[in-house]
């Protein structure tokens, strides 16, 4: 009879023990969860406090300032402060990083003639932002065969004592890319270089006409899309030189105005007449913490701010193939840079002298 009892007692004591166990394991769980998840939340709260320190900015120094994303802010971080710059190229010393003939190839420009040509689509398939279908007619103009390479933009610094990219150790160019397309410029950098070379940037009514001629094809050899043609959607993996797909060239033999890189224009990001898109995207937003609360819990908004986004075009080698459709519009602020974005120039013909074919 007292064994009976016992082995009664002993099971459920072992019953009642297993039950506190098992809240305690359970206890235990939460806990360290709930404490990882601080201590990532203090991890994350760290990092965005230190991205918030080199890349925030006051606006009246936007033209002085660089933004950036992702890998590129410490790049910007370091050349704005100098860090790492060498004393970079003499002017005699750019001139010898290519034979004469190679300067006179990237220095052409293209007569594109006066008249008109369609601008825009009506397809729905496109962003709103590209419609509608237009338009537009153009005095004749010139505009640069190439975009802007490595090796051009250095002919500018060494003469000017601009600010290199921020990808240039030491104030030189990368190995071997000095006949790819200069990027990790800004808007007001490309500005300056045109306005050095007695150009301008290309409206983005002149960089489209460029492409389409007056036929109004979707890409500067037709309306299919060809991977063979251009550097995009990562076939590549990097910017290639601006004479690297031959195939690629509009009717009037202008090149890479589709691919490679996305090209900055002289044109506010603006509405079309008629368009359907919304009226809030063509405003210009920057990320702010609106509230006290809202910079305690480094929690932003895009707020509409008094600037301009300026059109990106021609779609890159990080684009989605669509993007480099000849009508479709990007935009950026100004003073955005990235290993994606370039540029090329135009110039009236009036200010060119005698025409040369």
């Amino acid at each position: 009879m007292a064994k009976f009892r016992q082995d009664k007692v002993s099971a459920s004591d072992r019953a009642q023990r297993k039950k506190y166990l098992t809240a305690t394991l359970i206890t235990c769980v939460v806990l360290a969860f709930v404490g990882g998840t601080l201590h990532v939340v203090d991890i994350g709260t760290g990092r965005m406090e230190d991205m918030r320190k080199l890349a925030s900015y006051n606006l009246k120094d936007e033209k002085k300032r660089v933004r950036a994303a992702g890998e590129d802010i410490m790049l910007h971080y370091e050349n704005e402060n100098g860090i790492n710059r060498g004393k970079g190229y003499t002017v005699a010393e750019v001139q010898k990083l290519l034979p004469k003939a190679k300067w006179t190839k990237l220095d052409k420009t293209i007569l594109i003639p006066a008249g008109s040509f369609i601008m825009g689509t009506n397809s729905q398939r496109s962003d709103a932002q590209n419609h509608p279908q237009h338009t537009v007619t153009l005095p004749a103009y010139r505009i640069d065969k190439y975009p802007v390479t490595n090796a051009q933009y250095a002919r500018f610094v060494a003469a000017t004592g601009h600010r290199p990219p921020s990808d240039w150790k030491k104030g030189k160019i990368p190995r071997g890319e000095e006949l790819r397309p200069v990027t990790l410029v800004d808007w007001y950098d490309a500005k300056a270089y045109a306005k050095w070379a007695g150009k301008h940037l290309p409206t983005e009514a002149e960089y489209e006409k460029a492409g389409r001629s007056t036929d109004g094809r979707i890409w500067p050899w037709g309306n299919k899309m060809d991977p063979a043609r251009l550097n995009t959607y990562y076939n590549v993996g990097s910017s290639t030189n601006v004479d690297a797909y031959p195939k690629g060239a509009s009717p009037y033999g202008v090149m890479d105005l589709s691919g490679n890189v996305y090209e900055w224009v002289a044109s506010d990001f603006a509405p079309y007449p008629g368009t359907d898109a919304s009226p809030e995207m063509f405003k210009g937003k920057v990320a702010r913490a609106t509230s006290a609360k809202d910079r305690a819990m480094k929690v932003v908004d895009l707020v509409p701010v008094d600037i301009n986004y300026k059109v990106l075009r021609g779609g890159s080698w990080k684009s989605d193939p669509f993007s480099t459709a000849l009508y479709h519009r990007n935009y950026e602020l100004p003073n955005m840079a990235s290993d994606f974005i370039g540029f090329r120039c135009a110039e009236d013909v009036k200010h060119h002298g005698k025409d040369k074919k």
